[in-house]
């Protein structure tokens, strides 16, 4: 069977670097996007690259008809599905303090980061038990933390973390051949920050690689929250 992953949110950003850096290490990959155009040019940048692009899927995590018609497609096209990362998600208003946030804006980053990220992890969770597979969500600590903490993003991300908290338990007590887990990049030059680039930061290759060494270490993460690079705090 083929090691086939499947990434969301993968035509940019640290979504980009984990496909890629997966790809070089030999996994046949499917891209998950939301425009045909910007999906078509990563794919052209991966096969530059010699990578084993299977396809890409359109995905739109704030519309569960959509999450359910990319699940539909990965089974009918790609059965040979063993990983799925978790990355897509938008940033939120995260120049707002708490009380000052929009309701409106912190209802559909929750729908986004975390609702549609549950439902395509529901949606695939019977072929990655079949074919003892494995979940990685890409996220942040649930805490806040006083350099950085817009709410609407840090709880999306709560919610996520509690999820894989929940189903790892599940998956353990029910002896399933399937395993989750967290991983947290650390602070990295995104989009999602507008490409905030400060002391102890990072790019997403470096982030790629990492992330590609992790989930081809061999061992057994279940349940785990792993930080590559974690935030640094005060004392």
């Amino acid at each position: 069977m083929e090691k086939v992953v499947f990434v969301t949110g993968s035509n940019k950003g640290i979504g980009f670097g984990i496909i890629k850096h997966l790809g070089l290490s030999g996994w046949r990959v499917v891209l998950g996007a939301r425009d045909k155009g910007r999906a078509e040019a990563a794919i052209q940048k991966l096969k530059d690259l010699k990578i084993d692009v299977a396809g890409w899927v359109k995905i739109e995590l704030a519309d569960l008809n959509s999450v359910e018609n990319a699940a539909a497609e990965i089974n009918a096209k790609y059965g040979d599905l063993s990983l799925l990362v978790n990355n897509a998600g938008i940033p939120g208003d995260m120049s707002v303090a708490s009380f000052d946030s929009e309701l409106k804006d912190v209802k559909e980053t929750i729908d986004i980061n975390y609702i549609g990220t549950f439902a395509i992890t529901k949606a695939l969770t019977p072929l990655l038990i079949k074919n003892k597979g494995r979940i990685v969500n890409v996220t942040v600590p649930s805490e806040a933390n006083p350099y950085w903490h817009p709410m609407a993003y840090v709880a999306s991300k709560a919610a996520q973390n509690a999820m894989v908290g929940v189903m790892a338990m599940e998956f353990e007590q029910k002896n399933l051949p399937v395993e989750i887990f967290t991983v947290h990049p650390g602070p990295t030059t995104t989009d999602l920050n507008g490409n905030m680039d400060l002391p102890g930061f990072h790019n997403i290759e470096t982030i790629g690689e990492k992330m590609a060494e992790l989930i081809n270490d061999g061992k057994k993460h279940n349940g785990e929250f792993i930080e590559l690079y974690p935030i640094v705090k005060e004392d």
